[in-house]
C-alpha cells in the first residue's frame, strides 16, 4: 500500500507552512510518521556555494548525497518537475504513515485548503476537497475549520488516513 499524501493548499502568505508546522506535531504524538514535500514554485537553491556538496555538483555530479549521523541531503538533477507520488516511489521507504504535501493546488490529491481572505482567492481544484480551514466565513460541503483548530484539523487528517500499523494490523477500523 502506497503511503497517503495530503496537500495544503492556498495563495501565497496565506499561512499554510505555519498550518502545517502546528499538525505534524499533533500528528507525531499521535504515533505517526511523517514526511513532508514542499513545491517551490519559483526554483530554490539549497546547497551553499563553496561547500563540497556544491563543489561536487558544479564539477558535474548529477546528484549528490550528503550523510551524517541522523540526517541525509539529496541534492539531484530532475528532468521536469515531479509530482508528489513520483517523489514518494522514488526517494521516500515505505515506513511512513503520512505524506504532507505544500503545494500542487490543480492536483488531484486529497487537500486541505487555507483561506485567508475569501474561497477562491487562488483556483483550486475542487477534487479531491477535504476541508477548508479558514478566518473567514466559507460555505461549502465540506468541513470547514478555524485557524486555531489545529487539534480538529489534525483528527480529520488521522480518520482519512489511519496510521500503516494500525491499518495493517487490524487494529483501527
Amino acid at each position: 500500500m502506497s503511503i497517503p499524501i495530503v496537500c495544503f493548499v492556498g495563495r501565497s502568505n496565506s499561512g499554510k507552512t505555519t498550518f502545517i508546522e502546528r499538525v505534524i506535531p499533533e500528528l507525531v504524538r499521535a504515533g505517526y510518521k511523517v514526511a513532508t514535500v514542499k513545491h517551490a514554485g519559483h526554483g530554490f537553491d539549497l546547497d551553499t556555494e563553496g561547500k563540497d556538496s556544491w563543489r561536487h555538483k558544479r564539477a558535474g555530479a548529477s546528484s549528490v548525497v550528503v550523510l551524517s549521523k541522523g540526517s541525509m541531503a539529496l541534492f539531484a538533477d530532475v528532468s521536469d518537475e515531479l509530482k508528489v507520488e513520483e517523489v514518494r516511489d522514488r526517494f521516500l521507504d515505505g515506513t511512513y504513515d503520512l505524506i504532507i504535501a505544500e503545494g500542487w493546488k490543480h492536483e488531484g490529491y486529497p487537500k486541505i485548503v487555507i483561506v485567508r481572505d475569501q474561497f477562491g482567492e487562488v483556483p483550486v481544484s475542487s477534487e479531491g476537497l477535504l476541508a477548508v480551514v479558514s478566518d473567514q466565513p466559507v460555505s461549502l460541503d465540506v468541513p470547514v475549520f478555524g485557524l486555531d483548530e489545529v487539534p480538529a484539523v489534525a483528527a480529520l487528517i488521522m480518520k482519512r488516513f489511519p496510521r500503516r500499523a494500525q491499518t495493517e494490523h487490524g487494529l483501527d477500523t
